[in-house]
């Protein structure tokens, strides 16, 4: 048996097992996941169907999942979605392929040092338990002693109450505390490395950037790992067009 028809074998029982499946209400479907360029397939994207059901791509891109007629699929990578694809829209017995807009930085190998954001952000609320759980003092009434006394007012209570000057610390304290933690976030997610990676920039160019463009907390709480770094890229766009028109 020559090689073309063993070829032409295997496709008409590739094609046997797709119209048998239809016949019972389902559809094999495969293919391969690109980045927006074609030139790397793409592993760990989500392949989902509108009935529920789901998989993820292979080291080489591929995925493969069995669905109705009436489902539609749709593709999730870097937290971003893509529109969803009728099945019924679909040549099924060929491979749906597709390119994900997409081009994630691939990173370099850091070694994680002893101290880290992480571990100091940690050490940083053990450390602090004691302020940030801070219970407001007031008035306690004390028990006679037993010898004839009534009831009186506790006077650490009292003292602690009209203790205004330490609560007004303890307010600045925690606020400054606060800030401190939310700039270590920001600094531990706009770190130089990844904005080296991404920009190529270095020396005063480097950190001219990093104070120019670095985001505010709230941003870097919502944003995905895919998000920051296509807020790197169109920051770097929009500095070198100031680079170019500056005199």
């Amino acid at each position: 048996m020559s090689f073309s028809t063993y070829k032409g074998l295997l496709i008409g029982v590739f094609l046997v097992f797709c119209a048998v499946g239809s016949v019972f209400g389902q559809i094999n479907l495969h293919g391969t996941v690109y980045n927006m360029y074609r030139t790397k397939p793409l592993e760990a994207v989500s392949v989902i169907t509108s009935s529920g059901k789901g998989t993820t791509t292979d080291s080489n891109g591929y995925y493969f999942i069995v669905v109705k007629p009436e489902d539609s699929i749709s593709f999730s990578y870097l937290g971003r979605l893509t529109a969803k694809f009728p099945i019924s829209a679909i040549n099924t017995n060929n491979s749906f392929d597709i390119a994900l807009h997409v081009d994630p930085t691939e990173l370099k190998e850091v070694k994680v040092m002893p101290r880290s954001y992480h571990t100091d952000s940690i050490q940083n609320r053990q450390d602090y338990a004691k302020l940030f759980n801070y219970k407001k003092p007031g008035f306690k009434v004390s028990q006679g002693n037993g010898m004839g006394g009534g009831a009186g007012v506790d006077l650490d209570q009292l003292i602690e109450f009209f203790n205004f000057s330490e609560k007004r610390r303890n307010t600045a304290t925690k606020a400054r505390l606060i800030d401190e933690e939310h700039d270590k976030y920001v600094d531990h997610r706009f770190n130089r490395s990844m904005v080296l990676k991404i920009t190529k920039l270095e020396g005063d160019k480097l950190d001219t950037f990093m104070v120019r463009y670095r985001p505010s907390y709230e941003f870097c709480v919502r944003a995905t790992d895919y998000d920051l770094m296509e807020y790197v890229k169109l920051a770097f766009r929009e500095d070198q067009k100031d680079r170019k028109d500056r005199p």
